[in-house]
């Protein structure tokens, strides 16, 4: 019997999409998935943890600082009641990292990691010392590597898995007395773009976010630190540096991680995504 106007009229738009052969994705859920989140007790770490665990997954939540893990544990069980796992672990070594992902993955399938973990440093070549290089190369490179490595084993063996690295778009723009935490970036990415392509045939995808100004508990420590009774003057200037006319937040940054790490983004591996507010290519 032909449909009236007006009863499809009252069809909604989801079901005219579905008659049409669209697939309609009215969220990105995580449901059964288990991931680990490195830097996950603060910044854009415990954003991230925050937003899978009420996507549905299974997140632990990997912090050098115990209690700073224990704390987003209790945020997450009081905005959904899901409960979290809190685990302290310094990604710059190897042996420790090892064995806490391969106890996890002994006692359930490790399906998304995310590298979020990762230190700061300001200077440029001549002002950087080589205690100060290394510090940041074993944070934020030997610690992306580390984890990568400790994972790769149980995802190839249980059919694949997501990674997604925290870049920055220090690893392809040029910014003033970064030069220790941009070489350290542009690690971070070329790493990305390798285990990307080395692992396609096992159905593992790895990915990059590339963010630019986050406005992060760093970001208030440093202005206290270095500009006192000038922070609101900084964090304006800071602001404006981006085109957008403002920092980015921790949770756009985790809106955009949850996306790539869903299932709806099966197609997307190899990829350095910015979340710049125009930094790159619209700046001048």
């Amino acid at each position: 019997m032909r449909r009236s106007a007006e009863s499809l009229g009252k069809l909604s738009k989801t079901a005219l999409f579905l008659r049409a052969g669209f697939r309609v994705t009215t969220a990105f859920r995580l449901d059964g998935k288990t991931a680990i989140v490195t830097g996950g007790g603060s910044g854009i770490g415990q954003a991230i943890a925050k937003q899978f665990a009420a996507s549905g997954a299974n997140v632990h939540i990997f912090d050098l600082h115990l209690e700073r893990a224990d704390a987003t544990v209790r945020q997450i069980w009081e905005a959904s009641g899901v409960h979290a796992a809190a685990v302290q672990c310094d990604v710059a070594d190897a042996g420790s990292t090892g064995q806490i992902i391969s106890g996890i993955a002994a006692k359930e399938r490790i399906d998304i990691l995310v590298n979020s973990a990762g230190i700061s440093h300001i200077g440029r070549l001549d002002s950087t010392n080589e205690e100060d290089f290394d510090r940041v190369f074993r944070v934020n490179v030997k610690g992306v590597f580390h984890c990568m490595q400790a994972v790769m084993g149980p995802m190839r063996e249980h059919g694949g898995g997501v990674i997604l690295n925290l870049a920055s778009v220090a690893a392809t723009a040029g910014l003033s007395d970064r030069f220790a935490y941009s070489m350290s970036k542009g690690a971070v990415l070329s790493m990305t773009l390798s285990v990307a392509k080395d692992y396609l045939k096992d159905n593992i995808r790895c990915n990059a976010i590339s963010p630019a100004r986050i406005h992060t508990p760093f970001v208030d420590a440093f202005l206290r630190e270095h500009y006192a009774g000038r922070e609101e003057e900084m964090f304006a200037k800071l602001s404006n540096a981006q085109p957008i006319g403002r920092m980015g937040s921790p949770e756009e940054v985790a809106s955009l991680a949850l996306f790539l790490c869903s299932d709806a983004a099966a197609f997307i591996t190899g990829a350095d995504v910015p979340l710049d507010g125009g930094f790159v290519n619209l700046r001048g």
